[in-house]
């Protein structure tokens, strides 16, 4: 093994490690981001650091989650293996990559077209074959395909939005970063019941907000 090549085994142990220091500690989630390398889905200047537990600026003014968040997020949607999952806010597609190794089929949207193309390239050279691109505005989810097994939201609303909440099967599961952009943020988990809707707060997070309408490359 070459240098370089220990140099990124060495980066990807500490990458793992981080994660279960953090609380990422679901063996399928782990083994989920042991096999979906974060490198291809960031590009320039912020390559080198895809191995770092931290957000990373992507096109169209968007983030890529710190994975440590990404593992939360993915650990408190309870996967089964042939569940049917909604993400709001493609974003790099590193997230969806995840979901696609736990869940039978991953559908993603995003307003930003630009962003849905390049994640899209990434799936077809990874053979991520279950997972289904939209351009659509996400806060009104994919009613086409509903309901679902679980709906992740990776940006920030005020409340978790009325139209996902109605396209979440009873049972279902979603999780949503609630709160003003400007200030603290709550990551939130909705447990669809029969007689209503659960509501649990996990953690303090800082995503982008949830913007209706589609992006000016859409």
């Amino acid at each position: 093994m070459s240098d370089a090549e220990d140099d990124i085994a060495e980066r990807k142990m500490q990458f793992l490690f981080a994660l279960r220091s953090k609380g990422v500690t679901d063996a399928r989630v782990l083994s989920a981001m042991e096999k979906i390398d974060r490198g291809p889905f960031i590009r320039g200047l912020f390559s080198e650091r895809a191995y770092e537990d931290m957000p990373l600026p992507i096109a169209c003014g968007q983030t890529i989650s710190q994975p440590s968040v990404v593992g939360l997020m993915t650990q408190a949607l309870r996967i089964e293996p042939r569940d049917k999952i909604l993400e709001v806010g493609t974003g790099s597609g590193y997230q969806a990559a995840i979901l696609s190794q736990l869940a039978r089929r991953v559908y993603t949207v995003d307003r930003h077209k630009r962003l849905v193309r390049e994640a899209s390239a990434i799936f077809n050279d990874l053979n991520l074959t279950n997972i289904t691109p939209v351009v659509a505005d996400g806060s009104f989810g994919l009613p086409d395909q509903a309901p679902f097994d679980r709906i992740l939201v990776t940006a920030a609303a005020e409340d978790p939005p009325g139209p996902l909440l109605a396209q979440l099967k009873i049972g279902g599961i979603m999780v949503v970063p609630v709160g003003q952009s400007d200030t603290v943020q709550h990551l939130i988990r909705v447990t669809h019941t029969e007689q209503g809707f659960e509501y649990d707060e996990l953690a303090p997070v800082r995503f982008v907000p949830l913007v209706e309408g589609l992006g000016k490359d859409a």
